[in-house]
């Protein structure tokens, strides 16, 4: 498929020709044009009358299947554009649904993608029955009034039947989460911009094989997986890439997965390091945005910058004091950046990140265990360093391990024997 790509550049918009192109790339389109433009919004095009004329010839020129902008259009600035062009108009987001639908693999990913194309078509829908009235060109997609009417009654009626049957997914991963929780498990949660790494970065913390590749949204589908971290359990899961400007559609659409966010009890944000600072300033800003919009910046929140065999090492360190005053500048609580390359399995950093801010958790407390059957001694400290740190051990009459755990797994700790005091 050939295509024309748009884009309109203003101060209230973030956004990037390289990305939009990438984005064409992903969704298989062959790029014959790019046009650009600085301006604000025109009402009617988007674009302004005289860029709209050059537009125009292109498309003689080029002969184009698709005109697609890297700007939101509204339902009457496509319908304007189609008017003038006559040729197949998409915008951004459009764009992104149609790589969402090509990655989704799971029932649940083909679910949240239909419900999120449904969404975006209802203003379109609507769009037409207005245009029918006014007697200007035939409903949605070639359909009467009539039947334009009944495809928005199914539109609504498919959407309700999607949200009933993702609110059920969502229960049973609920029941899975807390299953999780009382046997001792931390979860950690990846976020970030798409394409930043974190596949590969589960990959080489879990040691498993997801696949990542090199292209955007590789991921849709929510996968966990396990690893210990200095003997502690700890679950970490992956879910869908963010992308600068994800509109509420789609973050409604993919609730019950970007919900996995937050549940967590730490985020991990991935940044691609090997960027141009302002690309990584971009991503950090956009990927924030949705963090706040899911309520999800109330937990401890590390940056991990990825890529860093791809830069010199003063460069990575730079970067990294730059991410950090830029999360003082957002206001944003920022508990360290680890400097990583999940490529190369180079994670010291992280580990040790993730270790100092794991016992800082409101699940952990400071303990003592008292042990007065000496045979019980190994189960006990083994137990405990799965589930807290063990700090000390005085052996006497009675073994005192001191160590914090988390909380939740005390009553456990008590069926092994044992007499669980604060340390005074």
């Amino acid at each position: 498929m050939r295509a024309i790509g748009v884009i309109r550049y203003s101060r209230r918009e973030r956004l990037s020709r390289v990305e939009f192109e990438e984005l064409l790339r992903s969704a298989g389109y062959d790029v014959v044009a790019v046009l650009e433009q600085n301006r604000e919004e025109h009402p009617r095009y988007n674009i302004g009358k005289g860029k709209l004329e050059e537009l125009k010839e292109l498309v003689k020129e080029l002969g184009p299947d698709k005109v697609i902008f890297a700007n939101r259009l509204t339902p009457s600035q496509a319908y304007n554009l189609w008017k003038e062009l006559r040729v197949e108009i998409m915008d951004r987001w459009q764009l992104v649904l149609e790589i969402f639908e090509k990655r989704a693999h799971s029932k649940e990913a083909k679910l949240q993608v239909e419900l999120a194309s449904l969404q975006y078509e209802i203003p379109l829908v609507k769009e037409a029955i207005r245009r029918i009235k006014l007697g200007d060109r035939a409903g949605f997609k070639g359909m009467g009034e009539y039947q334009t009417h009944q495809y928005l009654k199914h539109i609504r009626y498919r959407m309700g039947k999607i949200r009933k049957e993702l609110e059920r997914v969502k229960a049973e991963r609920e029941v899975r989460r807390k299953k999780r929780e009382e046997v001792g498990f931390i979860l950690v949660s990846l976020a970030g911009y798409t394409n930043a790494g974190k596949s590969t970065l589960l990959n080489a913390l879990a040691g498993e094989s997801v696949e990542a590749r090199n292209q955007m949204f590789t991921t849709l589908d929510t996968t966990t997986r396990r690893f210990r971290l200095g003997g502690k359990r700890v679950l970490i899961t992956d879910t869908v890439g963010f992308i600068d400007g994800l509109p509420p559609f789609i973050v409604e659409a993919f609730h019950s997965t970007l919900e996995e966010i937050v549940k967590a009890d730490i985020v991990l944000l991935v940044l691609d390091s090997s960027e141009p600072w302002r690309e990584i300033a971009r991503k950090f800003r956009a990927s924030i945005d949705v963090l706040r919009e899911l309520k999800a910046l109330d937990k401890p929140l590390l940056v991990v910058l990825n890529k860093v065999d791809l830069i010199e090492r003063k460069d990575a360190e730079e970067k990294a004091r730059l991410i950090a005053e830029l999360g003082e500048e957002l206001g944003i609580p920022i508990g360290g950046v680890a400097k990583v390359s999940a490529k190369e399995g180079r994670l010291d950093e992280l580990y040790s990140l993730l270790e100092g801010t794991l016992l800082k958790l409101p699940k952990y407390g400071h303990f003592e265990i008292v042990v007065e059957d000496p045979s019980k001694v190994p189960a006990v400290i083994s137990f405990v360093s799965s589930v807290g740190e063990v700090l000390s051990v005085d052996y006497g009459d009675v073994t005192r391990v001191r160590a914090y755990i988390q909380t939740g797994m005390l009553k456990e700790l008590t069926r092994m024997g044992v007499r669980i005091e604060r340390p005074s």
